[in-house]
């Protein structure tokens, strides 16, 4: 497979430097991307160049993954209006090792193929670099014009953000230069990529690795666009902020909802970036997803591949199952298989009502919900609708307006949902 033709139908190269492509059509090239341990979890602002490393691989090449143990205690100024946050040396331990199990899900770090992926970090190389020794072997060998130059550093020296810019951060582009060096040095590494934001940085690293080493010393750049949203808002954001890749920040029914829910148009662009499905396929989805929209065809199976991608098939399933408890037929039973977040996140949206425990069981249940709570404006109203099948209580018919709620009746010891009519939500939660 051709790595850049694999890149460009899927609409993944932004810019790359003269040569790039040649250089990955006549050997087996190493290359790296650039990963900020901010946090214990990719989010998926993240994966685009994750699956840039993931065709790399495919298509025959090595891919490092490289993790900023040393420039995340900086912070990269680029498309950013303030300083991040500094984080000492075990948070950022315990972040690259959650990232690389992340990560292992969408790269092979474990067989013995040569083109076997590689995690690094660089703060192993940079923990014992002296200021001194920094200053005098790479300071040097770019100047403060060629810095000031790039569009990162520029906007923040216009004016474009008050806080202006320190020079700890005007540094980062050296550091992530060496880093680029470094790797070429040792792991003949003769590609970076990343997102367009990164072009200033990737481009200062090739420049010095020509200067330090000498003209003959050819280093690379390939870049993916930044993704954005057809309305033009930022991918990957929502109301409740990052669609994370860790169970315990998004579960993966949250996860699968975010793709199942984009827009027609973004559902053709995103299954081209985010699956490895083939270009035939893909187009064959495309065109019937367009004879018929309604079906969600394209939604639906990028929201498959990528939820079984970073989760596992068990949990796709459980998303969809989840899903058709407000959406479709299910029973108590779906109920029971959730776990506690996945029910609260099914039930976001929903009335919730807080009682004791104690104003629950031993409660009827038209007192319950036509009296402690307001899920029907009046009992004569709840019972005229029991008696026409149109309230359940779990999933399950009604029968008797009388019925009184025993312990058995919540779910996960805690929970119990009414529903009104088809659409009608109502979620009580025992204190």
């Amino acid at each position: 497979m051709n790595f850049v033709e694999e890149l460009r139908w899927r609409g993944m190269i932004h810019s790359m430097m003269p040569g790039t492509e040649e250089l990955l059509t006549k050997e087996t090239v190493t290359a790296y991307v650039g990963i900020d341990p901010t946090a214990d979890s990719l989010h998926i602002g993240h994966l685009c160049g994750v699956m840039m490393l993931r065709h790399l691989q495919r298509c025959g090449h090595k891919p490092l993954a490289l993790i900023g143990g040393a420039t995340g205690m900086i912070g990269d100024p680029s498309g950013k209006s303030q300083e991040r946050n500094l984080l000492n040396e075990e948070t950022l331990a315990h972040n690259v090792a959650c990232i690389k199990k992340q990560l292992s899900h969408f790269l092979d770090f474990e067989s013995d193929a040569p083109n076997k992926a590689e995690l690094v970090n660089n703060y192993d190389w940079m923990k014992n670099y002296s200021f001194l020794d920094f200053s005098r072997d790479i300071g040097k060998c770019i100047t403060v014009n060629y810095m000031m130059a790039k569009d990162s550093v520029k906007r923040r020296l216009n004016g474009e953000f008050q806080e202006g810019m320190s020079f700890t951060e005007f540094t980062y582009q050296l550091l992530q230069g060496y880093d680029y060096l470094h790797l070429y040095q040792t792991k003949n590494c003769k590609l970076q990529m990343g997102g367009s934001d990164q072009w200033g940085n990737i481009t200062t690293g090739a420049e010095l690795i020509r200067r330090k080493l000498g003209n003959e010393h050819q280093a690379y750049a390939l870049v993916c666009p930044l993704i954005t949203k057809s309305d033009g808002k930022k991918f990957g954001k929502t109301e409740k902020g990052n669609i994370w890749l860790d169970r315990n920040r998004t579960s993966p029914y949250t996860f699968y909802q975010f793709w199942l829910n984009v827009a027609d148009d973004d559902a053709e662009k995103y299954i081209k970036i985010f699956t490895s499905i083939d270009k035939e396929t893909i187009e064959t989805l495309i065109a019937e997803h367009r004879q018929d929209p309604g079906r969600r065809i394209l939604q639906k199976r990028l929201a498959e591949e990528i939820t079984i991608m970073v989760h596992s098939r068990e949990d796709y399933e459980l998303a969809v199952e989840a899903s058709n408890i407000l959406f479709g037929k299910a029973t108590k039973d779906s109920l029971v298989k959730l776990d506690e977040q996945t029910l609260l996140d099914v039930f976001s949206g929903v009335p919730k009502y807080e009682l004791p425990k104690s104003d629950i069981i031993g409660t009827k249940a038209v007192d319950l919900l036509a009296e402690k709570t307001d899920c029907f404006p009046s009992k004569g109203e709840m019972r005229k609708m029991v008696k026409g099948g149109g309230v359940s209580i779990n999933k399950e018919k009604l029968a008797d307006p009388e019925m009184v709620i025993s312990e058995s009746d919540l779910v996960d010891g805690k929970y119990l949902i009414a529903q009104r009519g088809k659409k009608n939500y109502y979620l009580i939660i025992a204190k």
